[in-house]
């Protein structure tokens, strides 16, 4: 390269100028190696690159590989890097880990296992720097078929010992959802670092094996093993799930001792546990305390009051995420349109509809069944009916929801026709679509489908049935009057009958005056729930309805030493934005809900 030219190359390097090589008089590979640890954008890569080119240095190993390197870390996707791998001549193992490995961190991952393939077909061996990205790869792209063939060849190249493969292992299998393979690995290994012990845990929980994932988490306290953010992460949504909002105040304490208590992800866990568990003002104080807060932290307090019948706080909390200008999704959407279910809010219910349509989501299967439950529920089935007709793809969860619909409105026999096309257009009904299916018979009083419909379920479909079926039953017949064959069904029931079954024969009791049998019934029911003080009431209406007036001043003296008081209804009306409450048997508005404004 003459003078000249080099000197024009290297005025292009200006955020590396200072380099102290004279390159007319003294030009090596070390040179370049300086220079590309100075480069810190792909244009200077680039000059840096026609450099190598220009002075035939681009068949030294070292060098391109040292140039893929820095390509790898500095361009937004891999097209460069490969570029210049393709070219060259010779590659060695170390170059080949080099693109896995930035196919692994920048995608596409399935690129990650072409190559891994090619390698075996250059006729290289991968080690155990390989292993670990092409494993991860296959988690990522929820390969688990690949990520097996992988491990036989790790088992036979012989690094089914080394710590970081098996970790990478550990990792595919808990996020395929393959527990057994996961705890294969995991027992064989003899080394246990932080990510092992958090793979496995995060695996227990998120296939809702929560016991076991606390039991791995005690195993690794007790080993030594300190937790990062990212295991209490992975635990603490076992808490919330099985309620245990002690132990998740042990580990939030846990992680205050730390000092990981200001990582945004712990603290978005702790507010969804708190929610799950009905501490909504912690949650709510966590919340406000955070520095920063992202799309997550806004959902979790969103979902915590959801799912604590505070619908009128959730979306006050949208507006304001709105007013912030922080981005919804889809998440988000179904906890707010939930919410207005809960509170029949079909004005602001329909305003969350038209954010859907806006925002592109309104084909999404959560967002459509949630729009479908709140149209229902707030008294508008065509509008329900609409948004379950335009669906292009039709899940279980969706026939489900309009089937249930139906169900709640008395639209007996429409619930029906729906359950025949959806079987008819090769849907598989689950537990959830027959449950809607006997609600819809009892409330349409539809016997003879009902009992079609509970051995069909058996038989068909092997799906056993559950509390909540059984008990649509026990009132489907009781209400028709069956009243002794109510009483034998339950004598049959699979399952332990609950309060809900008891319950609903109680209740039929009262409609057709069957006082012997309510007192059988009502004896039960004081054994398994003493404390509900709706059964004490119904059975003391049954009495008086009977004339025996002693044994219903008897039931009203029992609750009064029990001290059971009855909750008295209420009703929401939605006026400006604003929900008003009124409270049975009284004759003005008793106290405001809340504000959406």
């Amino acid at each position: 390269m003459s003078p000249k030219s080099l000197s024009t190359l290297l005025k292009g390097l200006a955020p590396i100028k200072r380099v102290l090589f004279d390159f007319r008089t003294n030009y090596h590979s070390r040179s370049f190696n300086y220079l590309l640890n100075c480069c810190s954008s792909l244009p200077d890569l680039s000059r840096i690159h026609a450099l190598v080119v220009t002075n035939g240095c681009g068949q030294n190993l070292l060098l391109s590989t040292k140039l893929i390197i820095t390509a790898c870390c500095l361009a937004p996707t891999m097209d460069y890097a490969r570029k210049m791998f393709d070219q060259m001549p010779k590659r060695d193992v170390f170059l080949w880990n080099t693109l896995i490995r930035g196919y692994a961190d920048a995608g596409p991952c399935e690129e990650a296992l072409a190559l891994y393939s090619n390698m075996h077909g250059a006729g290289l061996f991968p080690d155990n720097y390989t292993f670990p990205f092409v494993v991860r790869s296959c988690a990522v792209l929820s390969a688990l078929r690949e990520g097996k063939e992988v491990h036989c060849n790790i088992v036979k190249h012989g690094f089914d010992s080394d710590v970081f493969v098996q970790s990478s292992l550990v990792a595919m299998y808990s996020q395929s959802g393959e527990t057994l393979g996961m705890e294969l690995v995991f027992g064989e290994m003899v080394v246990r670092n932080i990510v092992s012990w958090t793979a496995v845990i995060a695996g227990y929980v998120q296939n809702r094996y929560f016991k076991e994932g606390l039991g791995v988490f005690r195993e690794m306290v007790g080993s030594g093993t300190q937790p990062n953010a990212v295991t209490l992460v992975s635990v603490l949504p076992a808490c919330a799930g099985l309620e245990f909002l002690n132990l998740g105040k042990l580990i939030h304490g846990y992680g205050i001792k730390l000092g990981v208590d200001p990582d945004v992800s712990l603290t978005n866990a702790l507010i969804a546990l708190y929610g799950k568990c009905g501490n909504v003002e912690t949650a709510r104080s966590l919340f406000d305390g955070m520095v920063v807060q992202n799309l997550v932290s806004w959902n979790a307090m969103i979902a915590a009051y959801e799912q604590n019948n505070a619908g009128a706080n959730a979306v006050k909390l949208f507006r304001r995420m709105q007013a912030e200008k922080v981005d919804f999704d889809y998440i988000t959407m179904v906890s707010v349109i939930s919410a207005c279910a809960s509170l029949g809010a079909l004005n602001t219910g329909r305003w969350m509809h038209e954010l859907v349509k806006r925002k592109g989501l309104e084909i999404n299967v959560s967002i459509t069944n949630a729009l479908i439950d709140m149209y229902a529920k707030c008294g508008n089935i065509d509008l329900a009916r609409e948004v379950f007709e335009r669906l292009p793809c039709r899940s279980v969860v969706s026939w489900t929801s309009m089937i249930g619909a139906c169900a709640s409105h008395g639209h007996g026999e429409d619930a029906l026709k729906l359950f025949s096309r959806m079987k008819d257009e090769g849907v598989k009904p689950n537990s959830f679509t027959f449950a809607a299916v006997f609600t819809a018979c009892r409330h349409s009083g539809l016997v003879e489908e009902g009992r079609k419909h509970f051995e069909s379920m058996m038989r068909d479909y092997s799906i056993m049935p559950g509390v909540e079926h059984c008990a649509c039953m026990v009132d489907l017949l009781g209400r028709a009057g069956s009243l002794m064959e109510a009483y034998e069904f339950i004598d049959k029931m699979p399952v332990e009958p609950d309060v809900s079954v008891w319950g609903a024969l109680l209740g039929s009791c009262r409609i057709h005056s069957n006082l012997e049998l309510a007192e059988l019934v009502a004896e039960k029911l004081f054994l398994l729930d003493p404390q509900t003080v709706t059964f004490y009431v119904l059975m003391s209406n049954i009495y008086a309805e009977a004339g025996r007036w002693e044994d219903a001043a008897r039931l009203r003296k029992l609750m009064e030493e029990r001290e059971l008081k009855k909750i008295p209804g209420h009703s929401l009306v939605e006026v400006n934005r604003r929900f008003h409450t009124f409270l049975s048997g009284s004759r003005s508005q008793s106290s405001l809900r809340g504000s959406i404004n």
